[in-house]
């Protein structure tokens, strides 16, 4: 007899209540803080962004151990943190530049005892001659080797979300970088919303389009064993004011995910935490509530 699918623990991004819609009037960090526990989510993935838990603000032992103690006393844990790596471009920057910003969001994820830190490349997808692109590929590449190395050192994951938003977009790029940058403690922040319009749609792609034949199903399979932090959120294959995915609410958009998840199985099955993304969706409050059955009935689908 097949066993169900093992059901991880469930975090929501706190960048959802600060980013888009809620930017002029973001949710404090205590009152998100309360809204996850409520609705019944078992923890959070912090944003890193003021007025969210910023490594300037919480710079400190005690400040984070004050911090830590109202998380673990809503019940609950934390699944990663996305800080503001925006004044430090990786393939823009000197290595040391990037570096020293990794290493203050490292002291933050330690003293917080978090294991997973995200990185992206920031720099919009624009045209580059090749010399340019080249330079900053190579860069990017061994900025990163060294960030998974320091990562890696005190016990931190470094991932890497790819959006349509940010430069290295099209699946071929995607594949690419993983491989230059070639280090065990580096791997994919694979979201499902970024999955279908960099795969299925080629949004904000520099030249000619590069579409999956297969969608997220083969793109996913190209990227088997270098997955190593899942989001999940819908798609409606726009972009949110033209700059990078959509997140939609669970089935408002095109995504089927039991054939997804089912096909990414063995990559998400023994990660800790599923974090749902509800960055820019004006309905977070409502549809995020909802959210946790509908995966919930999902993975009761996939054996």
């Amino acid at each position: 007899m097949e066993r169900s699918m093992k059901r991880p623990k469930f975090s929501i991004g706190s960048w959802a209540f600060s980013f888009g819609p809620f930017e002029k009037d973001p949710w404090s960090f205590k009152k998100f803080m309360r809204y996850a526990a409520e609705v019944g989510y078992d923890g959070i993935e912090i944003n890193g962004f003021h007025p969210h838990p910023h490594p300037d603000v919480y710079n400190t032992d005690e400040k984070c151990l004050e911090l830590k103690k109202e998380i673990t006393g809503h019940g609950l844990g934390i699944s990663g943190y996305a800080p503001d790596f925006r004044d430090v471009p990786a393939a823009e920057v000197p290595m040391v530049d990037h570096l020293l910003a990794i290493e203050k969001s490292l002291a933050f994820c330690n003293r917080m005892d978090i294991d997973t830190l995200r990185v992206d490349t920031i720099s919009p997808p624009i045209e580059l001659d090749a010399n340019e692109y080249r330079l900053r590929f190579d860069r990017l590449a061994k900025t990163w080797h060294q960030a998974a190395d320091v990562c890696h050192r005190v016990g931190v994951k470094l991932v890497w979300e790819f959006e349509p938003g940010f430069w290295l977009n099209k699946p071929s790029e995607i594949i690419a970088i993983v491989q230059a940058v070639g280090h065990h403690n580096f791997k994919v922040l694979f979201d499902t919303s970024h999955a279908y319009m960099c795969a299925v749609v080629g949004a904000r792609q520099v030249g000619e389009k590069e579409i999956v034949p297969g969608g997220i199903i083969e793109f996913a399979t190209k990227l088997k064993e270098h997955i190593g932090h899942f989001h999940l959120i819908d798609s409606d294959g726009t972009l949110h004011d033209e700059e990078t995915s959509t997140h939609s609410p669970f089935g408002e958009g095109y995504i089927d995910f039991v054939e997804v998840i089912s096909a990414l199985k063995d990559e998400v099955e023994p990660l800790d935490w599923w974090c749902f993304d509800f960055c820019f969706c004006p309905t977070t409050a409502v549809d995020a509530k909802k959210a946790i059955p509908f995966v919930e009935n999902l993975i009761s689908q996939i054996s």
